[in-house]
């Protein structure tokens, strides 16, 4: 009876799902299963990405590694609050033709086929929708994944919890990790001894040995029954999967320059500190000076006491319009002389070209990228 309460809970998420599709909706799908929790970004009825609150990184290595195995994408890009950093990252491999489409899809179609199967596992799966009002985005929907798409995840999904529950595992989670409870013989392992030291879980010997976690954890189990293993929990990866090449590559680089020559000031005038955290991660190791002011208004004496040599502004704020500020900036003695940088989500020509009419040094698009970011600023200050 229980397997049969688990499938049915999966057939009325893909038909939940189904359903906003149909309505192309915009929004989060929250699910809840045996104290775990997971989020199944919808946009426009199109799922972008699934996260959950367990082994997010771990997933997510895992899969960039079987999909795309030469990828080395650069975290310190990421700035949207309302999309998952997996497929912003994604999303910015692909538009640099560091990926393709379809390697971006695989990634998606693989975590979401693993999250959903690890909650399909328990009887309590819940979900509730979460509409979002924001639907601005200048993201494509080429690579989110359109119902048909997901079909095919959820009818793997049943047919693995049926073999699943064939093979007597219950509600055995293969995000458990395998070790040695004493010490066994190497023969009675057959070649395992490796994938047993109490740091890969099922999931990643699975992956390691391009098996199926069925297959795995079929020929594991009869040894945890023996008392030669037992299963563990693990946390996830401590850091994010991919450490920013950019803050490698400075860490050892400018030290004698900052030591030898004044610091730089760059100051960022945007209303969202997601995108003034990204600036500062880029530019400070780079050996630049940064202040991030929100509010322009109250902020001006604070800029005009640092004296920036540059600044990034933002065009969209919710109490003042970036162009008024551009001009404000341009009237006052102490700022009319700094190269203003426009950022801004809005990367068209019109935008482009009035930034480009009123004097502005550059045109920014957002998500803001490490190496276009530093390639501007040592445009425009080119004595550093």
């Amino acid at each position: 009876m229980s397997a049969n309460n688990k499938i049915i809970k999966i057939i009325k998420l893909a038909q939940e799902i189904d359903i906003l599709s149909q309505n192309m909706a915009t929004g989060n799908l929250l699910l809840n299963s045996h104290g775990k929790e997971g989020k199944l970004y919808i946009f426009y009825g199109r799922l972008l990405y699934t996260t959950s609150n367990f082994h997010r990184v771990r997933r997510w290595q895992r899969a960039i590694e079987l999909h795309c195995p030469k990828w080395n994408p650069i975290t310190s890009q990421l700035s949207d609050r309302e999309k998952p950093w997996e497929y912003l990252l994604l999303y910015d491999g692909i538009t640099r033709n560091q990926i393709t489409l379809s390697q971006g899809k695989k990634v998606i179609r693989t975590v979401t086929l693993e999250i959903l199967f690890s909650f399909s596992i328990y009887t309590d799966l819940t979900r509730q929708w979460e509409s979002s009002l924001n639907k601005k985005s200048e993201l494509s929907l080429g690579l989110a994944l359109c119902y048909r798409e997901l079909e095919e995840i959820f009818s793997k999904i049943t047919k693995m919890q049926k073999l699943w529950e064939k093979a007597g595992f219950d509600s055995l989670n293969p995000n458990l990790v395998p070790v040695m409870k004493k010490p066994v013989k190497p023969e009675a392992l057959s070649g395992w001894g490796k994938y047993l030291q109490g740091d890969l879980t099922l999931w990643d010997i699975a992956y390691q040995l391009r098996k199926s976690v069925l297959a795995v954890t079929k020929t594991l189990l009869p040894l945890v029954k023996k008392g030669l293993l037992q299963l563990k929990t693990v946390p996830d990866l401590p850091t994010s999967p991919i450490k920013s090449d950019l803050t490698t590559a400075n860490e050892g680089n400018n030290v004698d320059k900052t030591a030898s020559k004044k610091q730089l000031l760059i100051v960022c005038i945007d209303d969202s500190p997601v995108v003034a955290e990204t600036l500062k991660r880029i530019v400070k190791p780079a050996g630049y000076k940064f202040i991030s002011i929100q509010d322009p208004i109250r902020g001006f004496v604070k800029i005009a006491e640092h004296k920036p040599d540059l600044i990034f502004l933002d065009l969209e704020m919710p109490h003042a319009n970036g162009y008024t500020v551009y001009q404000f900036l341009r009237k006052a003695p102490a700022f009319e002389n700094i190269p203003v940088i426009i950022c801004t989500s809005r990367n068209n020509l019109i935008e482009r070209s009035r930034a480009k009419l009123i004097g502005a040094a550059d045109f920014l698009s957002k998500p803001p990228k490490p190496e276009e970011v530093l390639k501007m600023i040592q445009k425009h200050l080119p004595n550093i």
